[in-house]
């Protein structure tokens, strides 16, 4: 059987949201990536011929390099282009030039604005490698590394801990529709947004899974079998980082806190990670630490994130 003969495709075009991927999408995805990590010569030339526009507003090192490689290794050709996407001229145009010229759009940028305007104004694939509001390919990263681990995503327990960002967006929809039970524990003010929560609480009612939001992060972490958490000031908000230090106080990961979880438990960061703010080294080093699965996995499930889109 050859590989093109097995990829699914994703109805939307585009991954500019979690949602982007349907509810069937989602593990079939998954199951792809999987079956790329096993078998990664069956799809060496599945891209042969395609040019992939890399749009980077932000510095990066896991999203660059995993995506520069795997568009290699799927035999296209990845161009790189760093700065402010619309500044030196209007990102309708930028858009209507660069899908005359390649076969889909990877960007990284401040705001999912950017993203959803590249998508609207491009007739080639679309995908949000991170923006304000999501962080997606991280999180299909992340649903795989869980999935390897304890062989099941149903019935996990997830908990986030910290910062109620764009990676907690991005996990908490996805655990909804793979039915994980998801915790959020945030300080006041830095929780989700009521319209993200009431798409998630929506996708964990059809999946049989809970959602729990609290500010208590002993109980969010209570028999969890994920304890997760990312940096308390996200790139572009360096200007709070004094301010969050003080209000994320009391929710750094440290081996009390871990302590509250399963005894399988595992500790996932999306890193970069401040070791001796949102987790000690003693967590992050410890034996049940997969943040470096999940940086392995971002290669993987962006490989079939492409497949299912260009291939």
């Amino acid at each position: 059987m050859t590989a093109a003969s097995v990829i699914p495709t994703i109805a939307h075009g585009d991954l500019t949201k979690d949602l982007d991927l349907t509810s069937e999408e989602l593990p079939a995805l998954l199951d792809l990536a999987a079956e790329v990590k096993r078998s990664p010569s069956l799809y060496r030339s599945a891209l042969a011929g395609k040019s992939i526009a890399l749009l980077f507003e932000k510095p990066s090192l896991r999203t660059r390099m995993t995506f520069e490689l795997a568009i290699q290794q799927l035999g296209g050709f990845a161009l790189l282009n760093e700065g402010r996407i619309g500044m030196r001229e209007p990102l309708k145009d930028m858009a209507r030039n660069l899908d005359r010229w390649v076969d889909g759009i990877v960007a990284r940028t401040f705001l999912q604005k950017t993203i959803d305007d590249l998508a609207r104004w491009s007739k080639v694939p679309v995908v949000n490698a991170l923006s304000d509001l999501y962080h997606p390919c991280q999180a299909l990263a992340d649903m795989q590394t869980i999935r390897e681990h304890f062989g099941e995503i149903r019935g996990v327990k997830f908990a986030f801990v910290g910062d109620g960002n764009n990676m907690a967006n991005s996990l908490m929809l996805d655990a909804a529709r793979l039915g994980m039970d998801f915790a959020l524990a945030t300080p006041p003010r830095y929780e989700l947004s009521a319209e993200r929560v009431a798409e998630a609480r929506e996708a964990a009612e059809r999946a049989g899974a809970s959602i729990m939001l609290t500010h208590d992060p002993a109980e969010a972490a209570r028999g969890a079998h994920v304890i997760y958490t990312d940096v308390w000031a996200s790139m572009g908000a360096e200007n709070e980082a004094a301010e969050r230090r003080t209000a994320f106080a009391d929710y750094q990961v440290d081996d009390s806190l871990f302590a509250e979880a399963a005894p399988d438990a595992v500790f996932m960061h999306c890193l970069p990670a401040k070791r001796g703010e949102e987790v000690t080294d003693s967590v992050i080093e410890s034996r049940r630490s997969i943040v470096f699965d999940q940086a392995e996995n971002r290669l993987h499930a962006q490989k079939a994130l492409l497949l299912m889109l260009l291939s």
